[in-house]
């Protein structure tokens, strides 16, 4: 297939809506229930629902994928974060990107942290090495995240945290199934923590994994996932109920299966994405650092208005007519939200721009290439009749967007 005439006009302006029923965002599919359901019933059947042998090959298989020595199953990322945090006493100034969820900071200050913000690099939208290295001075630890499953440039970050004598740890919510270099995100800093949330490329339901090298981290993760409580009740410290259920691993496991699957047909979609809008001014991609492989858990654009001729919002708005769901990851940043207005100010002018230009378009594996390749259509007429949709916005209030999930 290839994208339709630009003579058409996008349904703000009086044309056909693409997607009249509307396209998700994402969409979590699980192939073969039969399989998963015979999974579930014997869980069931067992009166095992917690601390049980599913989440035990959960771990191992994730283990053994990534090349590190140890994964601990998790009840989300955040639980996740927060827990590694704690083990790694990361109770003073943490230095991270503001251009994030929301809940890597929320997982510093559950800690006992406090964020402090650093900018990001134009090119790849992660944090900037040389950004955190003019905070890290006094700090307790530094975190990063592998932004839309592209990786970060990982060396540079290290060099910043062996050099300062802090832990660095990932956010890796996006990750699973990244490779820097050729080398799987899951061994790099001190840990790493994934999410498998149902807008993951691997989900569970809810839930999430911490990857480490390192015995005494795992442990200790071990043990505050379960209130702190080694068995006898006598809390070793203030521990979560951050336990994963064995239901949640039987899905993780069943998705798990499909992962080559899953990163070749969103990498391949990407591909065909960016190749129907080449030449199409003022958009450009999140870079992916040649020799890596990014999971495109988002498949992200970046307007500039002035060449294109529309904002990032406006871009979000005329695309919401044709049925295309749509995210602003990140907008507002973080240290621009309510819950961190009580923080030092910081100047970060590269993540307050980005966060005004980024747009997510909708991008989950089983996705058909006329699927994708009619919202790449959608932007392209969109931009060729650009001046009729601003005049046609004036008219529409579409409803805000909701936070949706990260």
């Amino acid at each position: 297939m290839t994208v339709l005439s630009t003579n058409r006009m996008p349904a703000i302006a009086g044309g056909e809506a693409r997607f009249p029923e509307g396209l998700p965002l994402a969409r979590p599919i699980l192939h073969d229930l039969p399989a998963l359901e015979r999974r579930l019933a014997d869980i069931l059947a067992s009166g095992m629902l917690t601390n049980g042998r599913t989440v035990r090959e959960l771990e191992e298989r994730v283990a053994e994928r990534l090349g590190v020595a140890h994964a601990v199953a998790v009840a989300s990322c955040t639980t996740g974060l927060a827990l590694t945090l704690q083990a790694l006493d990361a109770n003073g100034p943490v230095v991270m990107p503001s251009f994030t969820f929301a809940a890597s900071a929320h997982a510093v200050v559950w800690a006992g942290g406090t964020p402090v913000f650093a900018d990001i690099t134009l090119d790849t939208l992660c944090l900037d090495p040389a950004a955190a290295s003019a905070l890290v001075e006094g700090a307790s630890a530094m975190t990063a995240t592998h932004l839309y499953g592209t990786p970060c440039r990982t060396e540079s970050l290290a060099a910043v945290a062996e050099s300062a004598g802090i832990p660095l740890v990932y956010d890796a919510a996006h990750a699973l199934g990244s490779a820097r270099a050729g080398t799987p995100v899951g061994g790099f800093g001190a840990a790493e923590v994934f999410s498998l949330s149902p807008t993951k490329v691997v989900v569970a339901g809810e839930g999430g994994l911490v990857t480490t090298r390192h015995a005494d981290l795992a442990a200790a993760i071990r043990l505050g996932r379960d209130y702190g409580n080694p068995g006898d009740y006598d809390c070793r410290f203030p521990g979560l109920n951050a336990r994963m259920s064995e239901l949640h691993a039987a899905v993780a496991l069943h998705s798990l299966d499909r992962l080559d699957v899953n990163l070749a047909q969103r990498n391949g979609h990407a591909e065909r994405f960016w190749s129907a809008l080449a030449g199409l001014p003022g958009l450009r991609r999140p870079k992916v650092d040649d020799g890596d492989l990014s999971t495109f858990k988002d498949l992200t654009i970046v307007v500039d208005q002035h060449e294109f001729g529309l904002s990032a919002a406006e871009l979000a708005a005329a695309l919401r007519v044709d049925g295309i769901d749509t995210r602003r990851y990140y907008h507002p940043p973080i240290h621009l939200q309510h819950a961190y207005r009580m923080l030092p100010a910081r100047e970060l002018p590269i993540t307050e721009a980005i966060s005004q230009q980024v747009l997510s378009v909708p991008l989950w594996s089983d996705m058909t290439d006329e699927q994708m390749l009619e919202v790449a259509d959608a932007i392209v007429r969109i931009h060729a009749h650009r001046a009729r949709v601003r005049t046609e916005l004036e008219k529409y209030q579409p409803a805000a967007m909701g936070p949706g999930r990260r």
